[in-house]
């Protein structure tokens, strides 16, 4: 196990695609002769050191470059539970050496020109660029904001190419006036309903269409989940353009997992150009989920904050990643996943906040069963000062059963369900009505989530079971005009 990194390399070492000079592959054997044992450097090329309190993103599992996935917990990583979660482990020592707020820069992914080369070369030039005595005069001051002045002007540049340019800062939306109902209803400050209506697993689309008319005047917009649970199903571009053809607004799903960033602005232009404006993007579950055969794990072409930064710049800065102009930028409300119970909240936070700089300005968060940790969660994200910037609409899903709740419980990524309410589920089991329970349990949350002035909505996750989001939508109140 590397030292200065609390886990092992899970995947394997790049390798170069092409023949690279003697002088190249000298400078790839110094670095791999320190990196390699300190960080169990595995040759990105593309080395966050720096930003991420000197332990390799790279060890993550799913190769996340920004932050935690949803799924993130202090015990260990969901993808291979022998391992600890590394970017658990960066945010606890970037706390404890009180670097923190360097994991709010929005770091680019991986730069292939580059994967299996080294990066000494490349600060080697930055130096001579910033000119060698300046550097040796700045990292040798004595004053602490010039040295790291200097540092920056190092590494900043390298880290942060001309194609990329990442920052921590909030970028204001480009347009005005709402692009989609729900963005005019949000910005309206109505407390807006969506729901999940579960996409079909043959090319039969009866019955989506079906739930699709039923949910119609209950809810503001739908949402199509992108092969959830790593599993096929139709995909969430193909259900959000037959909603819209069936006269409701659709949110189209965009995982990460099987988006590669070519593929990701592309579908971006084709959803605008049919008029799908509510764009949300998630990281998505690893294929240690799905059924077997299962695909590769290694790594993920993009992050969803990596997808929220290029969806951002194509919209308002009219700007392909590659530089390229588009004449006609797409148009689109951009979302994001939020997990009040993944990890600890003040991580959480920084998450959160670095999805909002990215170009966020919705949050459909996880499931949550406890008010408790949603109060503590919006105070952490109160204390970064960025709540007036995000709609949070919280993600809620009635449970059917004890089983379920179980399931949910040890089995999916991200959601924490008190025993509390596991009692109350295994009481009704026995008397026969485990099902009514589930409903009054998510009823009693939406009266406490509309008194929280911060939350802007709720987010129905049916889990295939869309009947019942009338009657939840009708008895809270809830009933759209």
């Amino acid at each position: 196990m590397p030292i200065l990194t609390p886990g092992r390399r899970w995947q394997p070492v790049y390798y170069p695609f092409h023949k690279q000079s003697f002088f190249k592959n000298f400078l790839i054997k110094i670095e791999m002769l320190y990196k390699g044992p300190l960080w169990g450097c595995r040759q990105c090329g593309n080395c966050l050191l720096q930003e991420t309190a000197f332990i390799c993103p790279m060890e993550c599992p799913k190769g996340l470059r920004n932050g935690p996935c949803g799924g993130s917990t202090p015990e260990h990583c969901y993808v291979d539970s022998t391992r600890p979660c590394i970017w658990f482990k960066i945010y606890q020592r970037a706390f404890k050496l009180d670097r923190q707020e360097l994991l709010m820069e929005v770091l680019p992914p991986l730069d292939w020109d580059l994967v299996a080369s080294e990066q000494i070369g490349g600060l080697i030039k930055q130096v001579k660029k910033n000119g060698t005595r300046k550097v040796i005069a700045g990292l040798i001051s004595k004053d602490d904001v010039r040295r790291e002045e200097t540092w920056a002007g190092i590494f900043q540049p390298v880290r942060q190419p001309d194609w990329w340019q990442g920052d921590s800062d909030y970028h204001t939306p480009g347009y005005n006036e709402p692009v989609s109902e729900l963005e005019r209803r949000l910005k309206a400050g109505e407390f807006v309903v969506t729901a999940e209506v579960q996409p079909p697993q043959t090319v039969s689309t009866n019955r989506m269409k079906d739930n699709i008319n039923l949910l119609r005047q209950y809810v503001t917009a739908v949402n199509f989940t992108d092969g959830a649970s790593a599993t096929p199903r139709m995909s969430s571009w193909a259900c959000s353009s037959l909603a819209l053809k069936s006269g409701m607004e659709p949110v189209l799903q965009i995982a990460a997992r099987d988006t590669t960033r070519v593929a990701l602005q592309s579908e971006a232009l084709g959803a605008s150009a049919l008029g799908i404006r509510n764009m949300l993007c998630l990281t998505g579950d690893s294929n240690q989920l799905a059924l077997r055969p299962r695909g590769r794990m290694d790594i993920y072409d993009l992050d969803s904050i990596q997808m929220l930064w290029i969806l951002r710049r194509m919209r308002d800065e009219g700007k392909y990643l590659d530089g390229r102009e588009i004449k006609f930028p797409p148009k689109f409300f951009l979302g994001a996943a939020a997990s009040p119970h993944a990890s600890r909240p003040e991580f959480q936070a920084i998450r959160e906040h670095k999805k909002v700089n990215a170009g966020a300005q919705f949050f459909q968060t996880n499931l949550v069963f406890d008010i408790e940790c949603i109060e503590i969660w919006l105070n952490e994200l109160s204390k970064r000062n960025f709540l007036d910037k995000i709609f949070i609409l919280i993600g809620l899903s009635p449970l059917k059963s004890l089983k379920m709740a179980k399931f949910m419980k040890e089995k999916v990524p991200g959601v924490f369900i008190p025993d509390a309410i596991l009692h109350r589920m295994a009481v009704a089991e026995e008397a026969g009505n485990a099902t009514e329970e589930g409903v009054q349990i998510t009823l009693e949350m939406i009266v406490n989530i509309r008194k929280m002035q911060e939350v802007h909505g709720i987010h129905i996750m049916t889990v295939g079971w869309e009947e019942i989001v009338p009657r939840i939508v009708s008895e809270s109140g809830l009933l759209l005009n």
